[in-house]
Order: C-alpha cells, then sequence, then structure tokens
C-alpha cells in the first residue's frame, strides 16, 4: 500500500500515522499530511511504537536485499603510475580510457586526472563511466587488476568513492539515507582504517551533526539538504552529487586497488540504498546490519573488522 492509499483508508488517524512510519515517512511529512501540521502529534505516535518495540521488528519487514542492477560509477585515488602507462594498459584489456585534464565531467569512458588532495609521486585519479550492475561489477574487477599490475601505490591520503544513480530517489528516500547511514557510521567506522573514521579525514567528514534527524526531517528538498551541512561536500555522503552529476555519491571508503574490498562496499551500500527506499532503522547495531545484507557480505565484514581490531 502506498502513501496516498493509506490516506484514502477511513482510518482513525493514529492508525493512518502508524501506517505511513512503517511505510518509510518521515514525522514531519506525516504531519503535513494527515495531522494539519501537527508535528507533536506525529511524534508521540512514533515514540509509543518505538517504546512498544513495534519499529525494531516491523522496519525490516518484507526486506531482501535485490540482486544488483544498479547503474553505478567509481573512483579510485592513487599514486606511483604514470597516467600513459594505465591508459596504455587499460587500452590493451579492451577498457577505454583517456588521460584527460582535471575536470568533474562524466564521460562515456575511463579517464584519468590528477588530484591534489592525493600526497604521493604521479599521484591520480581514475574515473569509471557509468557502468550498470553486475557488468559493470566485472569491469571494475579488470581495472583493480590492471592497477596491481602497474603497481599503484595507496596511503592515508587516497580514497575510493562510490555513485549510484539518484533520478529515481524520491525525497523520503534521500532522508532515509542520510539518517540511517548516520545511525550506522558506529558500526561503519569500524569496517575502515582509523585515518577514514568519525572525523580523521578532511575530505569524508562525520554525518554525525547536532541534530542531524531533525534538520534532515524539515528539509523540503534536496536544497535544503544541503544546507544541513553548509553545502560542503567533503562528508561521507557528499550533499552535492546530485546537483552535478544526478548521483549520490559515498566517500568514505580508504583507497584500495583491491577488488574483493570494493566490490562487497558497493554492494553494502546498494543494501543499504535500497532499504532506505521504504525504511528508517530503529535497531543501529551489528544486529541491524546483519538484517539488511546478504550473508557472504555479513562475514566478510565480520572479518574485515577483526583484522583492524588487531
Amino acid at each position: 500500500m502506498n502513501t496516498q492509499e493509506i490516506i484514502n483508508q477511513d482510518w482513525k488517524k493514529t492508525k493512518k500515522i502508524q501506517e505511513l512510519i512503517l511505510l518509510g515517512l518521515t514525522r514531519r511529512e506525516i504531519a503535513d499530511l494527515v495531522c494539519n501540521g501537527n508535528y507533536g502529534f506525529a511524534q508521540n505516535v512514533y515514540a509509543k511504537m518505538l517504546a512498544e518495540g513495534k519499529l525494531n521488528a516491523l522496519a525490516i519487514a518484507n526486506f531482501n536485499p535485490l540482486p544488483f542492477t544498479k547503474r553505478f560509477g567509481v573512483e579510485f585515488e592513487a599514486y606511483n603510475v604514470l597516467p600513459s602507462k594505465i591508459v596504455r594498459e587499460l587500452q590493451s584489456e579492451g577498457i577505454e580510457c583517456y588521460d584527460e585534464s582535471y575536470n568533474h565531467s562524466t564521460r562515456p569512458h575511463w579517464k584519468v586526472v590528477s588530484d591534489a588532495s592525493i600526497v604521493g609521486q604521479n599521484s591520480f585519479e581514475l574515473v569509471s563511466p557509468i557502468l550498470e550492475g553486475e557488468n559493470g561489477l566485472e569491469q571494475v574487477k579488470t581495472v583493480c587488476r590492471v592497477l596491481k599490475k602497474c603497481n599503484a601505490y595507496i596511503n592515508k591520503s587516497c580514497g575510493m568513492h562510490v555513485h549510484f544513480d539518484a533520478q529515481n530517489f524520491d525525497l523520503n528516500q534521500w532522508k532515509n539515507i542520510y539518517k540511517n547511514y548516520a545511525g550506522f557510521e558506529n558500526q561503519i567506522d569500524e569496517l575502515m582504517p582509523a585515518s577514514r573514521r568519525a572525523n580523521n579525514a578532511y575530505y569524508c567528514k562525520s554525518l554525525k551533526i547536532n541534530n542531524l534527524e531533525t534538520k534532515i526531517d524539515n528539509a523540503r528538498n534536496l536544497s535544503e539538504i544541503e544546507r544541513v551541512f553548509q553545502n560542503n561536500r567533503y562528508f561521507k555522503i557528499n550533499p552535492k552529487s546530485y546537483a552535478r552529476h544526478n548521483t549520490i555519491e559515498f566517500r568514505q571508503h580508504s583507497g584500495t586497488v583491491e577488488f574483493e574490498k570494493v566490490s562487497n562496499w558497493i554492494l553494502f551500500l546498494h543494501n543499504l540504498v535500497d532499504y532506505s527506499k521504504n525504511h528508517f532503522a530503529t535497531d543501529f547495531s551489528w544486529s541491524g546490519l546483519e538484517k539488511i545484507n546478504q550473508e557472504n557480505i555479513i562475514t566478510y565484514y565480520h572479518n574485515r573488522k577483526q583484522e583492524l581490531a588487531a
């Protein structure tokens, strides 16, 4: 049942609010739809459901991770390889790639550009074209193999960014993504080296700002979400990416040329994005993450967490 169908039901106001909460709408949106703007009424219903434990069980009801078919893009930051060598080696593998001057334009091919934020000789950023689903992951696998063959180096100044096509997101999904990522940020930080946790990296700051949930709930459009983050793109989720690329960009992952790390991170984010389409999580724990990810991804990240803690 969608939002309008719930509103049209001959139900009491409380019942409508409960169903809209389970659908994933924010309390501000619900207040405007069925409470004549009375946020307090919607909040009281939400608080009672939370206290009674109804949200923890129902927020993940009927959610199963979907097959990976998304349009996506990847940016690799590294150093120790001349752009001409990267281009030559990728093209020898049948992957179209060109050395370009610094730009933010999406190309139909892979491009190598400079990046002043990377420390190291012969530093570079390798940016993908729009890729799609499993075929796109296969291309990323080849690129990782080539970068390793070229002896690409990684250090703390390097990151690996992931974009997903966001043209079909509604405002509610955007809000849930920000709130869910922030809610799980402590767990996600455990999957990253210390240099990418909390506010340790200037170019991917924490989403945990004061009153984040309220500010996000009150945002009426993406421009207002940008203002929540002072119109700054250097957060773990880049709030300015949609305006430039029609994507959502995740910036937290450390630099890597290891395909296993890249693919598991892409699929982890894919699940979070899909879950957020209709759900705002209430169980921000490892148990909560286990419920929205495939067993193999949870196993990989359990081992990754142990490795980083050692």
